[in-house]
């Protein structure tokens, strides 16, 4: 009676929590669809707008492509202090924009962004003996030991003549010793004095990587830079997505979760309410974190929030198989539900910490959309193996210690046949090969006609801006019904991007970089459709790519760097490097197939591709963890066998974690597909391929991997077996040669 009264007591405050939660997110929802930073969400550029500051390099000097390169990277790293998402471009020739969502107030950041790095170099005492005004020049540079033919990085650091007199004169001093080089107050390198500099070129030594250099070099230059900006002008943009875009998107969550809750109720019964109401608070706990720390949400961080979600889901999943199965076996619901989450917890665990590490890498490593990406991600996955393991055992129990405990309410699974899943491997490899070949058809046809390989937008390539003032003001959706079909027809250009200036009729549009003749083309499509003068056309400049070369860098080996991390644990974890070997192929498979979607449909390349790609990374290594713990456990039950049938251990273990693989692709699917279904057309651009990254996920973890891993496995034992045999006959002719020696 007691046990009864205390699950009820358990069930009441969990519901009470639901209810508490729901009021809170309630108005957190509100005031993030009233874009009220304070009441809601910190939302980014292009969910909510922000500031646009518009520099120009003061003085009459005509600053060099890499000063502007290096002014830009300068800027990027300090905007991040103000939000993570923000974007900075060049436009014309001396002229740097920054975007930055969030401000409104242009005045309070003006001074700041517009100064110079501060680079200093000190004594390690702390005093400042030279500053970057005293460095000429800092290159990445590769030198390679003749001796032994190793390869080291380097940066050559050359001084102005004032600097080498003081650079000799201190290098002398601290001969063995160590000076550090700070920058903004930061300290980005602590070299060693191991020889008198007196000509004003120093190495600076130790990099692990060129890239890494490259990365100290362009610190270094940043900080010695004599560029001096000065406010062109500022304004407070709208939403790049559209006002709507918001909206749709927190609709299409909400149908989404209901969508899910539904379906767990009617496939899971009871467990399934359990996961229900743990879903609705993670949901409230992730959106109140989010509000509470002020965290900027983009479209990529909504991408790691409907991954986190799809993660939360699949452990419910996972563990309620793992019921099921006990049920099945006869036990009883007491007893399979605690045998349950024990058995689930590996899979579990394992799935959700190698996609943490990758958020916690990509948020080292990354920069800009990527760290908002990693952050959301991060947060969703802490949260969600909490409330899976936590809250939903919570609630499992206490709704069997208020009297549902009839095994028909749980729902039980027979051990079934195996399907014979490695009988149909080469046919599913040569599917995969020939939709990959295709791709790369694709990408090769695309570049003869275009000189790109894949439909990059402006974020990748740059282009030109035009600001247009109408008489008439427009909104967001008007601007895209309306206006932009004339702009896509003039430039042939299906990625124009359109900002509107809050308090003005001002509206500016983005698209790839128009010749003079376009150019002209343009004003007058204007002027004929829409009565604007050549007055109220602003003169068109190129801008550079909002996605820099160091961007791209930091996010290529952020993503590098983030798989070898999960793969080293997946070995670790399973003791079998052809474990991480197959699911590298796998995840290598999953990018490859995506990239051919990109490439055959001709989707728009931008950041959304990031966000899609690094998804597809995290959703594509979890499931492929499900498939190999189910193995790893089942090899463990043929220990005792000299020879296992591999072949039966794959197909079994594929077998008994299908309907996990089927319901927990759905689940993801579904959300996703209903932002696809109501977001806008730029939403679409992200949803439509993470859709395919989510069925080929799906596929290659129930068709691929084992596959794979069987192959790998199957041959290692071969060429094991074919050892044991040559050694058994050396062993053998041996004896031969010993028994007719003695006869002899």
């Amino acid at each position: 009676m007691k046990k009864r009264k205390s699950s009820v007591v358990v069930f009441i405050i969990m519901i009470a929590i639901v209810a508490l939660l729901g009021y809170y997110t309630f108005g957190i929802v509100k005031g993030t669809v009233a874009k009220d930073s304070d009441a809601g969400i910190k939302l980014g550029l292009d969910l909510a707008g922000g500031v646009s500051i518009t520099y120009q390099v003061a003085g009459d000097e005509d600053p060099t492509s890499e000063e502007m390169s290096d002014t830009i990277y300068q800027l990027q790293q300090r905007v991040s202090a103000y939000s993570t998402e923000a974007e900075v471009y060049q436009v014309g020739d001396d002229r740097i924009t920054v975007e930055i969502p969030g401000v409104s107030d242009a005045n309070e950041i003006l001074s700041e962004l517009g100064s110079p790095g501060s680079l200093e170099f000190q004594t390690p005492d702390g005093e400042v003996y030279m500053t970057g005004e005293y460095v000429a020049d800092a290159q990445a540079t590769t030198t390679t030991n003749s001796t032994t033919g190793v390869t080291s990085y380097c940066v050559e650091l050359t001084l102005t003549s004032e600097g080498a007199e003081i650079f000799a004169e201190y290098t002398e001093e601290y001969l063995n010793d160590y000076l550090p080089i700070y920058y903004d107050g930061e300290c980005i390198t602590y070299p060693e004095v191991q020889s008198v500099i007196s000509n004003g070129v120093a190495e600076i030594t130790g990099m692990d990587s060129y890239e890494d250099a490259e990365i100290l070099a362009t610190q270094i230059r940043s900080g010695a830079l004599t560029l001096e900006l000065e406010e062109l002008q500022s304004e407070v943009v709208g939403a790049k997505l559209g006002s709507q875009a918001l909206n749709t998107s927190i609709i299409a969550a909400m149908i989404g979760i209901l969508i899910i809750i539904i379906f767990m109720l009617i496939a899971y019964r009871i467990p399934g309410l359990a996961a229900a109401l743990a879903l609705l608070i993670y949901a409230g706990i992730l959106l109140s974190i989010l509000h509470l720390y002020h965290i900027t949400l983009t479209l990529p961080g909504i991408a790691g929030i409907i991954l986190s979600i799809g993660m939360a889901v699949d452990a419910n999943v996972i563990i309620f198989a793992r019921i099921r199965e006990e049920i099945g076996a006869g036990k009883s619901v007491d007893t399979a539900i605690k045998t349950g989450f024990k058995k689930a917890f590996s899979a579990i665990l394992d799935g959700n910490v190698t996609t943490l590490i990758a958020a916690v890498v990509l948020y080292l490593r990354g920069t800009g959309s990527i760290r908002g990406f990693a952050i959301t991600l991060a947060l969703g996955i802490i949260f969600s193996m909490f409330t899976a393991l936590v809250i939903t055992r919570l609630l499992l129990r206490a709704l069997y210690g208020m009297g549902c405990k009839d095994k028909k309410l749980y729902g039980e699974k027979k051990q079934r046949e195996p399907i014979n899943f490695l009988g149909k491997r080469f046919i599913c490899i040569g599917i995969s090969v020939a939709v990959i070949v295709a791709g790369f058809i694709g990408m090769g046809a695309y570049k003869a006609g275009s000189g790109n390989v894949l439909n990059f937008s402006l974020e990748f390539m740059g282009g030109t801006s035009t600001t247009v003032t109408f008489d008439t003001d427009y909104t967001i959706e008007e601007i895209d019904e309306e206006i932009v079909p004339y702009i896509e027809e003039v430039t042939g250009d299906s990625n124009v991007q359109t900002q509107k200036v809050s308090d003005s009729t001002d509206v500016i549009f983005k698209t790839r970089t128009l010749s003079l003749d376009e150019r002209e083309e343009l004003v007058s499509t204007l002027e004929e459709n829409f009565g604007v003068t050549e007055d109220d056309i602003s003169e068109s400049q190129n801008i550079s790519s909002t996605i820099s070369s160091e961007m791209r860098q930091d996010a290529i080996w952020a993503v590098i760097i983030a798989t070898i991390c999960m793969l080293i644990y997946i070995w670790f974890r399973f003791k079998d490097i052809r474990f991480a070997g197959s699911a590298v192929i796998a995840l290598v498979h999953d990018v490859l197939i995506v990239l051919a979607f990109y490439a055959l449909s001709r989707t728009s390349v931008g950041t959304t591709f990031i966000a899609c790609m690094l998804t597809l990374v995290g959703y594509s290594i979890n499931a492929t963890i499900v498939i190999f713990d189910r193995i790893r456990e089942n090899m463990a039950l043929e220990a005792g066998n000299r020879s296992p049938d591999l072949k039966r251990v794959v197909n079994n273990s594929i077998t008994q974690t299908l309907s996990r693989s089927i319901n927990t692709s759905l689940t993801t699917f579904i959300m996703v597909f209903m932002i696809f279904l109501l977001g806008v057309s730029s939403i679409r651009e992200f949803t439509g391929p993470l859709m395919i990254g989510v069925v080929c996920g799906a596929y290659s973890s129930v068709f691929l991997t084992g596959s794979i891993w069987y192959m790998m496995k199957n041959r290692s034992l071969k060429k094991q077996q074919a050892q044991i045999e040559a050694a058994k006959a050396a062993k053998s002719s041996k004896k031969k040669k010993k028994a007719q020696s003695e006869k002899e």
